[in-house]
C-alpha cells in the first residue's frame, strides 16, 4: 500500500474549509487549491476595501507573486520544490484582464521548469481573489 501523507504548513494561508494544503500519495503530491492571502494575517495582498467592506481597487501581480509564495512554503513542507511540479491548474476569474500578466510572472517562475498549465476562468473564488492554483507534484 503506497504512504498516504496530509501536509499542512504556517507558510501558506489556512485553507478556507476541511481540507489540507496538500496529500502525498505514493510518489505524487496534490495541492489543494491555494490562493494569495497572506500567511500570517489572512490578508490578500493589493486588495483595497473601503469601510463597508466594499471592493475598491486591486493589485493583480501582488496576487500573483503571493500565490507563488504559498505555493512555494508547501512545497517546502511537504518535502518538494518547484523542480517538482509536473501539472499547474491556474484559476483566474477574469481571464481577459489578467491573462497576459499572469503569463509574464509565470515566466519568471517557470522559466527552467517545464510543468503542465491548464488555465481557465471561473465566475469567482471563495474568498475576493482574483487567482487560484491547483498543483500536481512528484517526490521522490
Amino acid at each position: 500500500m503506497s504512504e498516504k501523507k496530509l501536509i499542512n504548513t504556517t507558510d501558506a494561508a489556512k485553507p478556507v474549509g476541511a481540507y489540507p494544503h496538500a496529500r502525498r500519495a505514493g510518489n505524487l503530491l496534490f495541492l489543494s487549491g491555494i490562493g494569495p492571502r497572506n500567511a500570517k494575517d489572512n490578508s490578500i495582498p493589493g486588495l483595497e476595501l473601503d469601510a463597508r467592506g466594499n471592493f475598491v481597487s486591486f493589485n493583480f501581480e501582488a496576487q500573483v507573486h503571493s500565490v507563488f509564495k504559498n505555493v512555494e512554503g508547501v512545497l517546502r513542507a511537504s518535502g518538494a520544490d518547484w523542480n517538482n511540479l509536473v501539472d499547474v491548474t491556474v484559476f483566474l476569474v477574469n481571464m481577459k484582464r489578467d491573462f497576459n500578466t499572469f503569463n509574464k510572472i509565470y515566466a519568471e517562475y517557470f522559466k527552467d521548469i517545464q510543468a503542465c498549465r491548464t488555465t481557465v476562468e471561473i465566475n469567482s473564488l471563495p474568498t475576493q481573489i482574483a487567482i487560484e492554483l491547483k498543483c500536481i507534484a512528484y517526490v521522490e
